[in-house]
């Protein structure tokens, strides 16, 4: 007996529950499925049926990139603070308010049987890599449940909302671990956890965002040099976040794009009659509400409709990984019919109403991999399932579309839903969901092209677009950026369009937020520096560079390091600049704010610190934009490592945040001169319609997150000069190009 206890304690834990039926079902359903693996360590996974393509699939993820895949879902499952420590604490408590795993369990109870068939095939591809690997070290997970893709029903890297309500907000509130701690609120006494005397309640600073989102654009048959539809995609996420894959199935599966790790539907991509493209948009999906609490003599509890409600309480229990092992957190969460509560504000408490998972999600996310054409493509979106993104679209009949968001709550146009609302009265009750009909969208528009670049939704056609006036507010508060101001000069300026021309839109070089910021410098030296002035001396050499570029970025261009460096360090007044009202960040209004309404000294200033910086960094401030701003691929790590001293590439982009199309967000980390992309280009895809599909794509860095692999870095080159290449979608070109074949666990 002691001898078969140490046996067992040796096995990998995700095998002690391991069933002889469970092995044998694994390995029958293996047989159904061929890997296909090219030239460039891409999988076309071929099934007898769609499940047998989702257990290929799920095995080949593990097998490319098995630590992003798991991590993916200890997030998802709120258990970061189990593996990163403390610090992830209220990242995880976040989580589980507003992704019930109970709830996830019920959905995957009630799916459809063909639904519940594939996400079978979920769990069993990625249990039976760890089974046939045993020597893989998980984090955390040692066994994946079927009902885990219920957690996550979009693929979108934002894919959790919450209204205006931040960390800070959450933490400050459940952050204190006593149990009652009083405080009056409303005028009232409540036991809340974490209310902590003398809270500041302070908007956090503005800091340099991170530009979120991507670029779709769909090109209509008139437009065309073939005569063909187009579509452009162009996701905008951290790299390495999503990688490359072809799924096949004997019961009409046929589609290619891009995968978010550890899910079972291709995210953004196409099929041979139909591609899409999601773009994350501003549609008001979640709001959060005022709510006014009295103490009773059975607990606390909420007004609404001048009736009493008491709050329902959950026990959260948060284990978390400490120097010397695991310590617990223990958390009263309170709700009320509208969602958690969530923050304290202005000594209000405000719970938040959203939608962050839906089983409808996931049947959407599959089907829409499986339309032939525009009908189909609508009906998908009649189940409103997709809670963050907008769609472009594009089919070989030669249709294109977009539409801003998909599950839009009916809402009292009369409310500012910008702002916290009351929660007392049922005026501010969501009426159900616009028809998608209602929302802001549009099919074949006369100019023949369709954009979107996380801007606008009145600008996606130019001066064809929907009407603002028509819509309300609540639906597409959208303000405008530099990217979205670029496509559609871009867009408007073309003629007929093959696939390498449509790419070298989507590379368009220049950087419309410096064509507003750097004349305004440019002015401002001419009429404040005299050259008897000590400034003029040092900003002299540089302002006659900047005068003379002509705000396109290229890897030899001093002008380049100079604005962006200069602009970054003037970002935060600009984000602070113009309307402060709630509404979402109009990057276009705020730049011409701020010219208008700054001394022309501190752009100067600014510029002057700006070659401080760079001298002391650099020892001159004539820096070649390629000289310093580099992509390189050395780690594993999902959080990023770089070095000076290993082998980098030039890049020729620069972040979205100045109207750069192909968005590339740069970094200088400790120990490094050089600025090292993080995020932005990452799977990039042109595609022509037609009787038979042909595209064009590239991959930020390769296929492998192993480093041992080929695959981890062959196309590092490719991506920093943008050299695309052809997608194989059809089997004889995969043959034709194929590295391996072979079946999963051999």
């Amino acid at each position: 007996m002691r001898k078969l206890v140490l046996v067992l304690l040796c096995l990998p834990l995700g095998l002690l529950a391991q069933q002889p039926a469970e092995l044998a079902r694994w390995e029958k359903q293996a047989e159904n499925i061929t890997i296909i693996r090219d030239k460039m360590g891409i999988p076309h996974i071929y099934g007898k049926t769609d499940a047998d393509a989702v257990f290929g699939l799920l095995y080949v993820q593990c097998e490319d990139d098995f630590a992003r895949v798991e991590m993916n879902y200890i997030e998802k499952l709120g258990r970061l603070s189990e593996v990163q420590g403390e610090s992830k604490l209220y990242d995880d408590l976040l989580i589980r308010l507003v992704i019930d795993a109970e709830a996830a369990q019920r959905d995957y109870a009630k799916a459809p049987a063909w639904l519940k068939k594939l996400c079978v095939a979920f769990a069993d591809g990625i249990n039976y890599y760890l089974y046939k690997n045993p020597q893989v070290k998980t984090a955390l997970l040692n066994r994946f449940e079927p009902w885990f893709p219920m957690l996550w029903t979009d693929g979108s890297i934002g894919a959790i909302t919450t209204a205006d309500i931040t960390m800070k907000e959450l933490a400050g509130f459940y952050g204190d671990a006593s149990p009652l701690v009083a405080r009056n609120i409303n005028g009232t006494s409540l036991s809340a956890q974490g209310i902590r005397e003398g809270l500041s309640t302070e908007v956090e600073p503005i800091e340099e965002p991170l530009p979120t989102g991507s670029n779709g654009f769909a090109i209509a048959p008139a437009k065309s040099a073939s005569g063909k539809a187009m579509l452009y995609i162009n996701p905008h996420v951290s790299f390495y976040f999503r990688p490359e894959v072809h799924m096949v199935s004997e019961e009409g599966l046929n589609a290619y794009g891009a995968v978010t790790w550890g899910q079972f539907f291709i995210y953004q991509g196409f099929n041979e009659y139909a591609g899409w493209m999601h773009t994350s948009c501003y549609v008001d999906a979640a709001d959060s509400y005022i709510e006014k609490v009295e103490k009773r003599p059975y607990g606390y509890a909420y007004r609404y409709e001048g009736k009493l409600r008491p709050f329902r309480t959950k026990l959260i229990t948060i284990r978390y990984k400490t120097a010397t092992g695991t310590a617990e957190k223990n958390i009263t969460a309170y709700f009320t019919h509208h969602g958690p509560i969530m923050a304290k504000r202005n000594n209000q408490l405000l719970s938040m109403k959203a939608d962050n998972r839906l089983l409808e999600g996931v049947i959407q996310c599959w089907q829409r991999t499986k339309v032939k054409g525009l009908n189909d493509f609508k009906k998908t979106l009649d189940l409103k399932g997709n809670l963050s993104n907008s769609t472009v679209y594009a089919d070989r009949d030669g249709n294109i579309a977009y539409w801003h968001g998909n599950r839009i709550p009916k809402r009292d146009p009369s409310i500012d839903w910008t702002q916290p609302v009351d929660g007392t009265t049922k005026a501010t009750e969501w009426k159900g969901y616009h028809a998608i009909n209602e929302t802001v969208h549009m099919v074949n528009p006369s100019n023949g092209w369709l954009q979107h670049c996380n801007s606008t939704a009145f600008q996606i056609a130019g001066t064809n677009s929907p009407d603002p006036a028509m819509f309300p507010a609540y639906m597409a508060p959208d303000g405008d950026n530099f990217r979205g101001v670029n496509a559609v000069r871009v867009l408007s300026n073309l003629a007929k369009l093959d696939l390498d021309a449509l790419i070298k839109a989507g590379y368009d070089p220049r950087l419309a937020a410096f064509e507003e910021l750097i004349p305004e410098l440019v002015k401002a030296f001419d009429t404040q520096v005299k050259p008897a002035d000590t400034l003029y001396a040092w900003l002299a050499g540089p302002i006659a560079v900047l005068r003379n570029w002509n705000y396109q970025v290229d890897t030899a261009s001093i002008a380049t390091t100079l604005a962006v460096e200069w602009g970054q360090r003037l970002l935060p007044s600009i984000m602070r600049a113009g309307p402060q009202d709630g509404k979402p960040l109009d990057a276009v209004i705020k730049t011409r704010a701020y010219i208008s309404g700054t001394p022309q000294r501190e752009m100067l200033q600014a510029l002057y610190l700006t070659l401080q910086d760079l001298t002391q960094r650099y020892g001159k401030w004539q820096l070649a934009w390629g000289g310093i701003n580099r992509f390189q691929r050395i780690s594993p790590a999902i959080d990023l490592q770089f070095d000076d001293n290993k082998t980098s590439f030039p890049v020729a982009f620069a972040s979205g945040t100045w109207g750069m199309l192909p968005s590339y967000n740069s970094r200088v980390f400790p120990g490094t001169r050089n600025r090292y992309g993080v995020h932005g280009n990452s799977f990039i895809c042109a595609v022509e319609f037609g009787d038979k599909v042909r595209a064009k794509a590239l991959l930020a860095g390769g296929q492998s997150g192993d480093p041992a692999s080929p695959h981890f870095n062959d196309q590092v080159e490719a991506y920093s000069k943008g050299q695309f290449r052809e997608v194989l979608f059809y089997k004889d070109d995969v043959l034709r190009n194929a590295e391996r074949t072979y079946k999963p666990g051999r």
